[in-house]
């Protein structure tokens, strides 16, 4: 009975899905920090893709999930029309350095303390 009991307890457990992580590693990131598509998949343990991060944020419900700190590779802003736009002034304002059209990556870059957002 003892094990049937553990396994049960175990089932019932809640799980984290992907997404959750996800959003747990984007809501890390600090102000005036930024990180790439790539970076959030790996702080998820590499289990997904750059383009799966962000398709879930593309998705998410918003609020104060700082989707805005999270940028294509080389420090692009890839959110299109008016998104994009609001990504740059969000940046900005919180003093994210600019060079043209892409982010200071090697000035402001956010490293995640460990492999897996899930721990």
């Amino acid at each position: 009975m003892r094990t049937w009991r553990a396994v049960q307890v175990a089932a019932n457990a809640p799980r984290r899905t992907l997404r959750d992580e996800i959003y747990r590693a984007v809501a890390e990131i600090p102000r005036g920090k930024v990180v790439t598509y790539g970076d959030v998949a790996a702080a998820v343990g590499g289990r997904c893709t750059a383009r799966r991060v962000g398709w879930v944020l593309s998705n998410s419900p918003g609020g104060s999930l700082p989707w805005h700190r999270v940028l294509a590779a080389g420090g692009r802003i890839a959110t299109a029309g008016e998104s994009g736009a609001e990504q740059r002034l969000r940046l900005r304002a919180e003093g994210v350095p600019f060079a043209g059209k892409r982010i200071r990556l090697a000035q402001c870059r956010y490293e995640f303390l460990r492999a897996s957002a899930a721990t």
